[in-house]
């Protein structure tokens, strides 16, 4: 009886014996298995960059730009901005922005005889993407989407208007007229890592309206953060960043 019951202790330690050495073996070879990624297998330097991505903080830092575009306008034309913008940095993919700006114009159209002044606010947000393929290049190629609106008040002023039944010179005027205008913009652009926190970029813009309300009078002339009324729906930044 008691050789049976040894017999039987040393069957069953080399079962379990046998067990804990095949777990043991798969897994050693599921340790040095190549990475799945969605379905793919990712060997070497493909590897090690998942790692890399995966290990990434979500808050990759923040940056605050101005737009020397608007300053030129400003400084050789009769109209134009002054803009800043906020702009957040995600994992290197995604990047909320909010940029503010004042937009003024003052201005005489010689066809018409018409002045036309106003000065106001106006605020856009959206979001960039991030379409390099590489994500944590110096160099970034952007396409994203904004949302913008303001709400402003114009001056109008017309000389020599001719009255159509006394043949007078009549002054036409309106003031402190109240309009706003909504649109979406397009957004494709690039910028580059120059030294240390500083970065230089521009941005090409398609500019469509989705709301406005232009008063009593009819379209006005210069929209702040828009421009102007009737020209061409592309626009542009040349932007001086400053990423910390």
């Amino acid at each position: 009886m008691t050789q049976k019951r040894i017999s039987s202790f040393i069957s069953k330690t080399a079962a379990i014996s046998l067990v804990a050495l095949v777990c043991a073996t798969a897994a050693n070879a599921q340790g040095n298995m190549p990475k799945q990624n969605g379905g793919k297998t990712m060997t070497g330097k493909a590897a090690k960059l998942d790692d890399i991505t995966d290990t990434i903080p979500l808050l990759r830092g923040v940056a605050v730009s101005v737009d020397a575009v608007g300053l030129a306008q400003k400084a050789f034309s009769d109209y134009g901005q002054y803009e800043a913008s906020l702009r957040i940095n995600l994992k290197d993919k995604y990047f909320p922005v909010v940029e503010l700006g004042y937009g003024s114009a003052d201005a005489n159209d010689p066809t018409t005889n018409l002045s036309y002044k106003t000065s106001a606010p106006y605020g856009r947000i959206g979001v960039d993407f991030n379409i390099a393929k590489n994500k944590h290049d110096d160099y970034r190629i952007y396409a994203g989407l904004r949302y913008a609106m303001t709400y402003y008040k114009f001056d109008v002023t017309g000389h020599g208007v001719k009255d159509p039944v006394w043949g007078d010179d009549v002054k036409y005027e309106a003031h402190d007229v109240k309009a706003n205008y909504h649109w979406l913009e397009g957004v494709f652009g690039v910028d580059a890592k120059i030294a240390g926190p500083l970065r230089l970029g521009w941005s090409v813009r398609y500019r469509r309206r989705v709301a406005s309300g232009n008063g009593d009078i009819g379209n006005t002339w210069y929209v702040p953060g828009y421009g102007k009324q009737g020209s061409s729906r592309i626009g542009g930044s040349f932007n001086i960043i400053f990423e910390l």
